[in-house]
């Protein structure tokens, strides 16, 4: 029966249209007929409380300062932090043919659920399919102009969201981001496994919380015990592409809404590597 379908064709005898890609083409959405969107990303974990979310501001900041148009679609609709980071209050404008995001200070383009609230601190109750039909909303009716990147900063887990972004947006790839922790190998799986049954290549992985510096003597002290990411990423194929510390800093540069005055060089790595995989430059 359809409602039993796992979406992986592997383990499946039926003979469904899904087998041949016509399911999956069926539900991709076309963008805003204004928006100009060269590549789109994902940043994804198995479980929630890793950073993906700083992970994405990071990243837009890193590539809006190589000179790219960059834009961060926050689906993470019950839990929004993008806005908070960057400092921005809800200013949505628009009329009968979209949406304009909002665009930060040094021009990253943000659209957000907390940028349409009269008060940031007020919950969205809402259930997963409303959540997911907005999350769709940010894509089809946002004017996304001029783009040279799109960044998807994605809620936990492989429910509603993750799976309405994965078959309705053209992903170039996703990035999953973990800890140090112990269940990183399950973490790091769920998402690697739904995104091989969705088809979306992985571009590689970044651990957050990996160690702190002792700001005395300048030895890093891993919190949460060693890292596995490296043996992660070769059970997986995958690149490590950074390893993040717990900053101070850099938490309170997130707490004041200037993320975007950062000064480190922690996701260069992972820059090269889009530029390199996406053919992002000035002849892209």
């Amino acid at each position: 029966m359809a409602e039993e379908c796992t979406h992986d064709c592997s383990t499946c005898s039926a003979n469904c249209s899904s087998r041949n890609g016509s399911a999956q083409k069926s539900l991709r959405e076309e963008p805003n007929q204004l928006s100009d969107i060269k590549h789109v990303i994902a940043v994804v974990s198995g479980k929630g409380g890793v950073g993906k979310s700083l992970v994405s501001c990071m990243l837009a900041v890193v590539m809006n300062r190589r000179g790219y148009q960059v834009g961060i679609l926050d689906a993470d609709v019950t839990g929004p932090s993008v806005p908070k980071a960057f400092g921005l209050k809800g200013d949505v404008t628009g009329d009968e043919h979209g949406m304009i995001p909002p665009r930060t200070k040094t021009g990253i383009d943000v659209m957000s659920v907390n940028l349409m609230l009269d008060d940031e601190k007020r919950p969205v109750v809402w259930r997963g399919s409303l959540i997911a039909g907005t999350v769709k909303q940010f894509w089809t009716d946002t004017i996304w102009n001029d783009t040279d990147l799109l960044i998807v900063d994605c809620p936990p887990g492989t429910g509603d969201v993750p799976l309405t972004l994965f078959q309705s947006v053209p992903l170039d790839g996703i990035i999953i981001v973990s800890s140090p922790q112990d269940l990183v190998s399950m973490i790091v799986s769920k998402a690697a496994n739904m995104a091989r049954m969705m088809n979306i290549p992985v571009l590689g992985l970044v651990e957050n919380m990996s160690y702190a510096v002792c700001p005395d003597c300048g030895r890093k002290i891993e919190i949460f015990g060693a890292s596995h990411i490296g043996e992660i990423a070769d059970e997986f194929g995958f690149d490590v592409l950074a390893k993040l510390p717990i900053d101070p800093k850099l938490a309170a540069l997130c707490d004041r809404g200037m993320i975007e005055l950062m000064e480190n060089d922690l996701l260069e790595n992972a820059a090269d590597m889009l530029e390199k995989k996406l053919g992002l430059g000035p002849d892209q």
